[in-house]
């Protein structure tokens, strides 16, 4: 935006100088003011349209939720299309599945981090699929998958017997046609070669359900072409009562800050860090001994691993981005920022949940 706009600029003064000799200066004023803001509106519009749907979004938390059959389910509704960006992919019903809908005459295509590509073909005994790629280099640490160009699959479960039985996710199944558009041109892109880059997401901001009991704003990004960590930091900033998040890894000085600033108007924090990675690098550190901070190391004896903010019981940000440089800067990531207090109360939920077990579990240390 505001490219366009020094752009439009400059070619208003150039238009001054070519003009001025032959004709008045009122005439000028009303044709180049017309230019000059016609051009800003449209820039405006583009950047921040908003687009409308109809659908609904579900959540489940594993391991306690029954993540594998959803999944399942999910993968069983598809009657064309299958498309999956999956950092990790070796869980052995969901395998089956996949094989078995591709040698239905299913558009099958899958993406695996190209670190845990063997895991997979090692379960399917094959080393040539022309429906699997790999992204060849870096992280490609997404957990989605596109069905029909109608409904998707994202969070933060790796679709493994540690990610689905073990570990602490959150897997959200969404039907809207618009969210899948975005994920689907995030997936040709990468199935097209592009990684670590793409273009701005398609549609950042949908409203679902408008006008109804159930309205529902979902923005969505990637990383790192949409500056993730900016936007998960402008919407922290505006939080008036509390800031509640459970972390695998959280590393970003940056977020950290926009957390800790909120302290200082008395805003509520809360955190879980997954015990294994707190380290001298870990946010766990600064936050600490924080004045208007709790944070505890979780319980879980296997991996902590959601990536989540709730923001005043009412916002919930989650996805597959760790708040690390990594995260924001180097791996391909999703985000999305789910505005709904029912949606924001299942996470709590959760959180409550982990965050009592995690400050039981410190009073034994």
């Amino acid at each position: 935006m505001k490219i366009g706009i020094f752009l439009t600029l400059i070619l208003s003064t150039v238009l001054l100088t070519v003009i001025l000799s032959s004709c008045s200066v009122e005439d000028f004023n009303t044709i180049v003011g017309a230019i000059e803001f016609e051009e800003i509106e449209i820039e405006q519009n583009q950047i921040n349209s908003i687009v409308k749907d109809n659908g609904d979004i579900s959540a489940y938390f594993c391991p306690d939720d029954n993540c594998e059959n959803a999944v399942l389910e999910f993968l069983d509704s598809a009657e064309k299309s299958i498309h999956c960006a999956l950092y990790e992919l070796d869980y052995e019903s969901i395998n089956e599945k996949i094989m078995e809908l591709d040698e239905q005459g299913l558009d099958v295509k899958i993406i695996v981090d190209n670190n845990y590509i063997d895991d997979f073909y090692e379960f399917t005994e094959e080393t040539n699929l022309s429906y699997v790629k790999t992204d060849g280099w870096g992280q490609m640490h997404n957990k989605f998958c596109i069905i029909d160009n109608e409904r998707i699959f994202t969070g933060s479960m790796n679709p493994s017997t540690n990610g689905i039985t073990k570990n602490n996710n959150n897997l959200l199944i969404i039907n809207s046609e618009m969210l899948s558009a975005n994920y689907e041109n995030e997936f040709e892109e990468m199935w097209d070669g592009t990684f670590k880059k793409g273009d701005p997401t398609l549609n950042e901001q949908i409203i679902l359900n408008q006008d109804t009991d159930n309205e529902i704003l979902v923005v969505n990004y990637f990383c790192p072409e949409d500056n993730c960590a900016e936007h998960i930091k402008e919407i922290i900033s505006q939080a008036q009562k509390s800031i509640h998040f459970m972390t695998f890894s959280f590393t970003h000085d940056e977020i950290s800050n926009s957390i800790l600033l909120k302290t200082l108007e008395g805003v509520e924090v809360k955190g879980i860090f997954e015990s294994r990675q707190v380290s001298s690098y870990s946010e766990y550190q600064v936050m600490e001994y924080q004045t208007n901070v709790t944070v505890y190391k979780d319980a879980n004896s296997n991996n902590m691993h959601h990536k989540v903010f709730i923001i005043d019981e009412s916002i919930v940000i989650t996805g597959s981005m760790n708040p690390s440089a990594n995260g924001d800067e180097s791996n391909d990531e999703n985000v999305l920022i789910m505005h709904n207090e029912e949606i924001a109360q299942w996470y709590e939920e959760e959180f409550e949940k982990l965050f009592t077990l995690a400050k039981e579990n410190s009073d034994y240390e």
